[in-house]
């Protein structure tokens, strides 16, 4: 009689390695979450992206608290100064602080580039997986639909609907952006569903009667979560990417509002005299994809699970070293 052993459902169960550090030699039960942060720390790209959010994140939403002076509110005394002790990037051409602009810019980038991650993932996880699961007509109409919106010029309606809805505010920017940005995603999940659907502790909770939506939510989404946290983080550099395209354009955000795109378009014309106009906003905005992509590296190795453990120095003895002399 042959043991069939239970494959985990959950992401988080312990597997027995082996430790260094236990004098016995006996594997010790380690959880994947333990595994995955000894990946991350060993990773120095991602550990120093990771820090480089953290740092931005601090700024934007302390930044505020630190100057005196409000993003909206000119200082007529004060036109196109260059940066000092009382306005540290400066002022602009109707004496605004560009300090106190750059760090709402900033605030307001990262929060819509957040919420477009939040809901392109959601949205492109329900809908690969159920199509993946369920198949037959389901399948093929949700694909339809994907197939529909990749055709669509999604920058080219974006600029259209946004300019109608100036009275949504940018809560209808975030949607736009969203509604245009899960597709790919999408497709991807219901691929590993339609994987996932065929291995055993999905047989086994389907012939247990278990309802369709929860084997999706407690089996399916589970197994495909190391996946959809990859493509949030880099989904979150893209979207503040595309909100500084549009913004730039005048399509994104509306004054008196900022964001990183508006202030690089009002500091584009400006750039060669008033330097100080254009270059903190833009070097923020490379800090923070650049930071976001390191992230996105290291989550993609540290989540791979054909990986292996964190990885370690191997020191060799001057014995073992004298012996492959020898043998070479």
């Amino acid at each position: 009689m042959t043991a069939v052993a239970a494959e985990p459902t959950d992401p988080d169960s312990p597997v027995g390695r082996a430790d260094p550090a236990d004098p016995t030699g006996r594997p010790r039960a380690t959880g994947r979450g333990r595994l995955v942060l000894a990946r991350l720390l060993a990773a120095r790209g991602a550990v120093a992206g990771a820090v480089l959010i953290l740092l931005l994140f601090a700024l934007a939403f302390g930044g505020p608290y630190l100057t005196p002076w409000d993003y909206a509110a000119p200082d007529f005394s004060a036109l196109h100064q260059p940066p000092s002790a009382e306005h540290w990037f400066g002022t602009n051409g109707v004496g605004q602080d560009v300090f106190a602009q750059t760090v709402r810019g900033l605030q307001k980038s990262l929060i819509i580039g957040l919420l477009v991650a939040l809901f392109s993932t959601v949205l492109a996880s329900v809908v690969g997986a159920c199509a993946g699961y369920f198949g037959g007509w389901a399948d093929r109409a949700l694909m339809f639909l994907v197939d529909l919106l990749l055709v669509f010029p999604s920058f080219l309606i974006i600029t259209i609907v946004s300019s109608r809805l100036k009275s949504a505010g940018w809560i209808a920017f975030v949607l736009l952006l969203a509604l245009f940005n899960w597709m790919i995603t999408a497709r991807v999940v219901r691929s590993m569903t339609l994987s996932l659907r065929e291995r055993e502790f999905v047989r086994a909770a389907r012939f247990m009667g278990v309802r369709p939506l929860r084997i999706i939510s407690r089996h399916i989404l589970p197994n495909v979560a190391s996946f959809l946290i990859i493509d949030a983080t880099i989904a979150v550099g893209g979207a503040v990417m595309s909100e500084t395209a549009l913004s730039y354009f005048g399509f994104g955000v509306k004054a008196p509002d900022v964001s990183l795109g508006t202030l690089l378009a009002a500091g584009t014309s400006e750039a060669p005299v008033f330097p100080w106009m254009f270059y903190f906003a833009a070097g923020l905005l490379v800090l923070f994809v650049l930071a976001v992509n390191l992230v996105g590296d290291g989550l993609r190795d540290a989540l791979d699970p054909t990986a292996g453990g964190a990885p370690r120095r191997s020191r060799r003895s001057p014995r073992s070293r004298r012996s492959w002399r020898k043998q070479k």
